[in-house]
Parts: structure tokens; C-alpha cells; sequence
């Protein structure tokens, strides 16, 4: 059945956020937080479980509070300059259950005033992760290439993320997949407009883009001897 998640109010709300990221703000606000992000996040979240396991059974979708498949609003800014207490977008990761932390492979959905846009893929793997995944790519070569350039993939989705300058030890720099291997990130996005956010059919449009990016999932996963 389709619904509407997020609205206009939800953009509006993350707007003002920026303006005023404060906790005074906030908290005379968090009434309005609730209602026009949390909320309707947390449907969103709790209606795709079932769709999602369909696609694979391994990714959790948790509609929690906290600890689940909403990334909590508070930002850490121990060690960054950038002391703004608060997040103004909305991430969701419905991370592989294998996975502890954002690093884990999984799908992504993030919702902010300035950009909204749909992923897959595994952001900064610890050093055997990404190793593993080089190793896969150098390997299996011809499979990274399939799933890599498949029409309905390539088309809507564009691999990002860093890399590194040069290429990585072990590999000769006239590898033919250098550019891959040099990658430090294998995400995969896709964006979104706004008014298909607040469309009654985005739940839709989020698994359709799931489905894209299936076989891309299924190497990444495998590389790293997870199941899919």
C-alpha cells in the first residue's frame, strides 16, 4: 500500500534545524522532531522489513529509538572542530546483521534539505575488509565487471566515495582493474528529488533501487564471506 512518509514540514524542520543547531532550539522543537522526522522515519522503517527481507534476509530493518535503523540526530564532535550538536539530515542504514557500525555493508537512505539520495555498498571497510574486496575484484574480475556495469545499475546508480592516489601494495599499477582497486569506498548512489520523498510512492522507489543494486550487494558480501 503506498503512503506518505515525509513531507514538506520534514525539510522545513531539518531547514530551521541548520539555522538554529542548538540545544535550547531543539529542545523547545523536539516536539516537532518527532512528529515530522522520527516518526514517520520509524514507519518507514517498520513497513520496508518485509520487502527488504525479500530482497535478502541478512539486512536488518529495526524500528528503534535508538540502536536501530535510524542514525541517532546527536553528531559525535569530539574530535572535530565542527562543534553543531546536531545532525541535519535523516540516514537510515539497514545494516548487514553481520555488520556493528555504519562500516558494515548495507542500504542507505539519506534525506537532508540539500540532497537526498539512495545507497548500497560498504563505507570506509576496516583494512581486511577492503582487502578482501580488492582481492575479490582482482580475482573475479570478470564478475566485478558484470555486476559493476550492469544496464539497470550503471544507469541509476554511480560508484563514489575515496580513493587513494596511487595504487594499493601487491597490485602492479597497470592492473587492469586499477581504478577499482584503488577505491578506500565501494558505495554505490543514486539521488533523489524531494517531491519523491514526500510521494506516496517512495517506499516503492527505495526498493525498486534496491533491486538495482542486488547483484552488487550479493559481491561485496561474498568477498567478505557473508551471507546474502
Amino acid at each position: 500500500m503506498n503512503r506518505q512518509y515525509f513531507s514538506q514540514q520534514t525539510f522545513h524542520f531539518l531547514t530551521l534545524l541548520d539555522k538554529n543547531n542548538n540545544r535550547d532550539w531543539f529542545n523547545d522543537n523536539k516536539n516537532q522532531y518527532e512528529i515530522h522526522v522520527r516518526e514517520p522515519a520509524l514507519d518507514f522503517i517498520a513497513d520496508i522489513s518485509a520487502d527488504l527481507a525479500r530482497i535478502s534476509p541478512h539486512f536488518n530493518a529495526i524500528p528503534k529509538k535508538i540502536g536501530g535503523s535510524l542514525m541517532r540526530v546527536y553528531r559525535d564532535a569530539r574530535f572535530v572542530k565542527d562543534k553543531r550538536p546536531y545532525k541535519t539530515n535523516i540516514g537510515i542504514q539497514f545494516r548487514h546483521e553481520a555488520g556493528k557500525d555504519v562500516h558494515a555493508p548495507g542500504f542507505y537512505v539519506h534525506i537532508s534539505p540539500q540532497e537526498c539520495f539512495i545507497g548500497a555498498g560498504i563505507w570506509r571497510p576496516d583494512a581486511k575488509a577492503l582487502g578482501n574486496i580488492r582481492e575479490a575484484i582482482a580475482n573475479n574480475s570478470k564478475d566485478w565487471l558484470t555486476v559493476s556495469q550492469q544496464k539497470a545499475f550503471k544507469q541509476n546508480f554511480e560508484l563514489g566515495g575515496e580513493s587513494l592516489i596511487n595504487g594499493p601494495k601487491g597490485y602492479p599499477k597497470i592492473h587492469p582493474m586499477i581504478l577499482d582497486l584503488k577505491r578506500k569506498d565501494f558505495i554505490a548512489i543514486t539521488t533523489l528529488k524531494k517531491d519523491e520523498v514526500t510521494d506516496k510512492k517512495f517506499k516503492k522507489t527505495v526498493l525498486t533501487s534496491f533491486k538495482q543494486a542486488d547483484n552488487y550487494m550479493r559481491f561485496l558480501c561474498k568477498a567478505l564471506k557473508l551471507n546474502y
